[in-house]
C-alpha cells in the first residue's frame, strides 16, 4: 500500500480537523547481526538477476499497526500506554521526523514538539545558538526570533548557561530551554512527550499554566504515564498497546481500563467473576443527617449527599478477597446519608477473604467527576509491623477517620481496594471504581480542587498615625 501524507494549513479547506490518522503503520527491520544487513542490501539484487525468489535476512517489528483517529482543532488528546507500545513512534510521525510504512496522516497547522530529551539540539552549540536553530526549524525568521529571544530566555530561566554549550546542561535545563522555544513559536499544535517529567516542580507548574492557556485556542497531543495528568489536562484519550489503538474515549474511562490492564499484567487475568454476589445491607440503624447538628443556616455550608454503596460498580482484581460494604459513619458509628465538609467522618470498608492473605491492605481515594484523585490513604503504614494475616472466610474491616475537606459543588466518588503484600509489591484482589457516589450541593470553597478547613484566618491592619 503506498504511503500518503498530507500536510496543510488551510482551515477553510480542511474544516475543523487538526490531525487525521488513517490505518497508520510503521515497520522496522530487525537484523540479528551486521552481516545480515549487508546480505539484505546485496543479495536481493543478485537473486533478481538470477531469477530466484528473494530471501529475507531480517524480521519485521511493527511499532504501529493500522492506527486510526481524528483530532479536532482545539482538542487536548492524551496518549497513554506502556513503554514500547508505539507512543513515541506515533508522535514522531505526526511531527514529520519519521516516515510511516503504510497509511495516511494529515496535519493542519504548525506543529511544535517536545519529544525525547535533547532531540533537536546540537550539543556543541550554545543555548542561544540552539534557540535560533530550533526556532528556524519551527518556522520563525531570524528577525522574529530576535524579537522574542528575551521572552524565551526569561521563560527558560537558566541564567548565564544560555551562552554555554548544551552538552554542559542538566536534563532539567535542557527541558527548560526546549519548552521555552516551543512556547514562543505561535504553534497551532503542541506535541508533548514524557520529557516534562524530568523538570523541577516550579518549572513544571509554569509549563502547566502555559498549557492550560494554550488549550483555550490550540490543539495539544500529550503523552504521559501519569493518568492523573491525562485526566486533568485532556478532554479525550487514546490507549495504545503493542502498536495498536486499544481504546479511545473519555480520559476517565480510558485511564481506568489502562489501570486495570496494568494490574492484570502484573498479577494475571482479573478474576472478579468468581466473587460472590452480595446484598447491600440496609442497616437497622437509621441513617443520620449530620446537618441537623448545625445551627448555621448559611447557604455556603458544604452539604455532601452520600449515596449507597454499589457492589455492581466496575471492578477488577484476582478475586482473593471481596469488598462487601463501604459507608461513611459519624462519631457514634451511625451511617451517614449526608456529610458536612469540614466535619469529622469515618470511612468504613468491609471485606471478606476468599483465600489466605499475607499482609492485607485496604485503601481508598476520593476522585472528582473528571477522575482526578483528590486524596486517599491505605492501612499499610499503620500496620506494617504487625504482620497481619487473613485466612479464607475472615472478615476484614478498615476505618479511616478524617476531617472531610470542603469540596466545590459537583459529583465525587470513592474508589476502594483490597490487596495483600507491601506498598511496592502487592496483589490487587478487588478494586472497585466508583464504589460510593456523593454530591456536593453547596460550598464555601473559594479556590483549588478541595478546601482545607482552616483553624484560623486573621487579617490585621496596623494604622500609621504619623
Amino acid at each position: 500500500m503506498p504511503v500518503e501524507a498530507a500536510r496543510a494549513c488551510s482551515e477553510s479547506e480542511h474544516g475543523a480537523i487538526a490531525i487525521r490518522v488513517k490505518n497508520l503503520s510503521k515497520c522496522y527491520q530487525i537484523y540479528e547481526n551486521p552481516r545480515d544487513r549487508l546480505k539484505q542490501f546485496v543479495m536481493p539484487r543478485l537473486q533478481r538477476l538470477g531469477g530466484r525468489s528473494q530471501q529475507q535476512y531480517y524480521r519485521e517489528f511493527w511499532a504501529l499497526k493500522d492506527v486510526s483517529f481524528e483530532i479536532k482543532k482545539g482538542d487536548s488528546i492524551g496518549i497513554i500506554g506502556r513503554n514500547g507500545s508505539g507512543k513515541s513512534t506515533l508522535l514522531q510521525i505526526v511531527c514529520g521526523t519519521l516516515h510511516p510504512s503504510n497509511g495516511q496522516i494529515e496535519v493542519n497547522g504548525r506543529v511544535a514538539a517536545l519529544l525525547e530529551l535533547g532531540s533537536g539540539f546540537n550539543p556543541e552549540f550554545t543555548g542561544r545558538e540552539n534557540v535560533f536553530m530550533n526556532a528556524s526549524v519551527l518556522g520563525l525568521t531570524r528577525q522574529q526570533t530576535e524579537a522574542r529571544f528575551a521572552e524565551i530566555e526569561a521563560f527558560a530561566d537558566i541564567g548565564d548557561f544560555i551562552d554555554q554549550p548544551v552538552k554542559t546542561y542538566s536534563s532539567g535545563m535542557m527541558v527548560r530551554l526546549a519548552f521555552a522555544v516551543i512556547a514562543h513559536v505561535d504553534a497551532d499544535i503542541l506535541v508533548i512527550d514524557e520529557a516534562l517529567a524530568v523538570g523541577d516542580a516550579f518549572f513544571t507548574q509554569k509549563c502547566m499554566r502555559f498549557l492550560r492557556a494554550f488549550m483555550k485556542t490550540g490543539t495539544v497531543l500529550f503523552v504521559s504515564h501519569d493518568t492523573s495528568a491525562v485526566k486533568s489536562l485532556c478532554n479525550h484519550a487514546i490507549w495504545i498497546e503493542k502498536g495498536k489503538a486499544l481504546q479511545e474515549g473519555s480520559p476517565k474511562d480510558v485511564c481506568e481500563s489502562y489501570l486495570e490492564a496494568f494490574y492484570e499484567a502484573q498479577q494475571g487475568k482479573s478474576s472478579t467473576t468468581k466473587l460472590k454476589a452480595i446484598k447491600t445491607r440496609d442497616s437497622d440503624r437509621p441513617q443520620k443527617d449530620q446537618r441537623l447538628a448545625f445551627i448555621n443556616a448559611s447557604n455556603l455550608r458544604n452539604d455532601l449527599q452520600v449515596f449507597k454503596f454499589d457492589p455492581e460498580a466496575g471492578s477488577f482484581g484476582n478475586g482473593g478477597a471481596q469488598i462487601t460494604a463501604v459507608e461513611f459513619l459519624d462519631k457514634d458509628d451511625s451511617p451517614l446519608s449526608w456529610v458536612v465538609g469540614g466535619e469529622l467522618v469515618t470511612l468504613a470498608v468491609q471485606a471478606t477473604a476468599h483465600e489466605r492473605l499475607n499482609g492485607p491492605i485496604i485503601g481508598f481515594y476520593i476522585k472528582d467527576r473528571l477522575g482526578q484523585s483528590l486524596f486517599g490513604d491505605n492501612t499499610y503504614l499503620s500496620h506494617v509491623d504487625e504482620q497481619l494475616v487473613g485466612a479464607a472466610g475472615d472478615e476484614l474491616r478498615a476505618e479511616f477517620t478524617f476531617l472531610m475537606p470542603v469540596l466545590p459543588p459537583g459529583d465525587y466518588s470513592v474508589n476502594v481496594a483490597i490487596a495483600s503484600g507491601t506498598q511496592e509489591q502487592h496483589i490487587q484482589h478487588h478494586w472497585i471504581t466508583d464504589a460510593v457516589m456523593f454530591k456536593s450541593e453547596s460550598s464555601s470553597s473559594s479556590t483549588g480542587l478541595i478546601g482545607i478547613p482552616m483553624q484560623q484566618i486573621k487579617l490585621d491592619v496596623a494604622r500609621n498615625l504619623t
